[in-house]
């Protein structure tokens, strides 16, 4: 079921468990080695970047701990690092074609995606679309089995979705997650859940153009997730 699920929303954030996901898929075809090591400058930083910071030449990150800093973390700089070795934001959009979704496009780099821009098609998504594509990812086949555990476990260990659905979720079930914040109000989660001993459920909330405080939209998303949660209940 879906409320204005056909309706583009700005990407922000959501888009880096994608982004993990194509970058994995390389590493399936034999493109990258996840054990691959980088070296980057502190000119190459960008804002809201907590772990790649602390790494900057001649430290060095491996792909795998640059996914985790994009996920778990939201880190912005870790996010352009894998967008630049991917091939870049045009050939991360090719792949979701690759996979059938015709709709999410990522147009920028970070911080600038953000921008939200009433109006503008650059870095958008459906909550539609976004959450066929995150099924295809985490329990479709466009993924090897190892690298389907391995994108679940960095959104799992993700830290900074406390405050959303995570804070109504009942006992015993699981969730998997990737947050974005933006411009104009913009927030947002895409989300696997796993009632006990249920299949799982995914859940994509994007809101935008509101005055509401990010305090008030983790609240707002948080009891979007209470009604899901205990309507899941119900049903069982």
């Amino acid at each position: 079921m879906s409320y204005r699920g056909n309706e583009r929303f700005p990407l922000n954030s959501t888009f880096k468990a994608l982004l993990c996901g194509r970058l994995l898929n390389q590493v399936d075809n034999g493109k990258i080695v996840l054990t691959e090591s980088i070296q980057f400058q502190k000119e190459q930083l960008v804002t809201y970047s907590p772990v790649t910071e602390k790494f900057i030449s001649p430290l060095s990150m491996n792909w795998q701990q640059l996914c985790s800093a994009a996920i778990s973390y939201s880190d912005n700089t870790a996010a352009n690092l894998i967008a630049e070795k991917i091939g870049g934001p045009a050939s991360f959009t090719r792949f979701l074609r690759t996979i059938g979704d015709s709709i999410t496009r990522l147009d920028r780099f970070e911080p600038e995606l953000n921008s939200a821009i009433p109006g503008d098609m650059r870095d958008t998504t459906t909550p539609v679309a976004i959450s066929q594509t995150l099924q295809k990812l985490v329990l479709g086949d466009v993924l090897q089995p190892s690298s389907r555990q391995q994108l679940r476990q960095w959104m799992e260990d993700d830290k900074v979705a406390n405050a959303l659905l995570r804070s109504v979720l009942p006992t015993q079930w699981k969730i998997v997650d990737k947050t974005g914040s933006g411009d104009y109000g913009s927030r947002s989660i895409i989300s696997l859940v796993w009632p006990e001993n249920r299949q799982p459920l995914i859940i994509a909330i994007y809101i935008t153009q509101t005055k509401a405080t990010l305090a008030q939209s983790n609240e707002a998303i948080a009891r979007i997730g209470k009604v899901i949660f205990s309507a899941t209940d119900k049903k069982n």
